[in-house]
């Protein structure tokens, strides 16, 4: 059973069963109604019709099989065809913490470390960050990253959105248990263990790396090889989620 939800057995991806799209709400009634930006998106975008299959989450993990009982100018009406169920756990949870870079790159790397299967989204500023937003800017990227992070669950059909935290110094980060610095020269993703705390974070720095004297700050728990090429630290984050996240059961 899953845990804090009755009649709730893991062990299914919303992925694992044929469905026309995938929605989150906040409830998963019998029978529930979607409205707003996803209705129109279901009803006028995809245009639905009445017998296909949806998957519904609710961001926490459970999700449930529905049939679109009716569309309607305003979204559809959706009956349940099947119980709750909740998505695999996976071991370690991975976190990944990338340094901000100009325009809109940020915005790519949140998309594709939800569509891997991040569970936690880091964004910093470290000594060789170009990009420093004020605390105004800071919010709305926050905002709208988070944005990004439900279309991205939809398109790949999570049931659990991963958590964006706001923008942090990457000092912060020091003391973590899992802490594992991507770098040229480390060791290589097979080696590593499950990490103390059960949670790897990774940490991506900035063009031109993280200095040195970053690296002693955070004493990493490890350091993660990339490959014999310098990326950019838009890859390197995407990288170090797609390597880790395939060892994950």
């Amino acid at each position: 059973m899953g845990p804090g939800v009755r009649g709730c057995p893991p062990g299914r991806w919303p992925a694992d069963i044929p469905a026309s799209a995938h929605v989150f709400v906040s409830g998963l009634g019998d029978r529930i109604e979607i409205g707003g930006e996803d209705g129109h998106h279901l009803a006028r975008v995809l245009r639905l019709r009445p017998g296909e299959t949806v998957t519904v989450a609710d961001g926490s993990g459970v999700w449930r099989p529905y049939q679109v009982a009716d569309v309607r100018a305003t979204g559809v009406v959706l009956d349940a065809i099947g119980g709750l169920d909740r998505e695999p756990a996976q071991s370690p949870r991975l976190a990944v913490a990338f340094a901000l870079t100009k325009g809109d790159k940020p915005e790519l790397v949140v998309q594709k470390l939800t569509e891997l299967g991040v569970d936690r989204i880091v964004p910093v500023v470290a000594e060789r960050s170009v990009s420093r937003p004020d605390a105004g800017r800071a919010a709305t990227s926050l905002e709208r990253w988070n944005r990004i992070v439900r279309e991205a669950a939809r398109q790949c059909r999570r049931a659990t959105l991963p958590a964006v935290e706001p923008l942090v110094p990457l000092n912060q980060l020091a003391g973590h248990p899992g802490l594992v610095v991507a770098e040229r020269g480390g060791s290589a993703a097979g080696t590593l263990e499950v990490p103390p705390g059960g949670e790897m974070l990774v940490v991506v720095g900035p063009e031109g790396g993280l200095s040195d004297d970053e690296v002693k700050a955070l004493a990493p728990w490890a350091r993660l090889d990339l490959g014999a090429h310098i990326l950019r630290a838009e890859t390197a984050a995407i990288a170090a989620a797609a390597i880790l996240s395939a060892r994950r059961p």
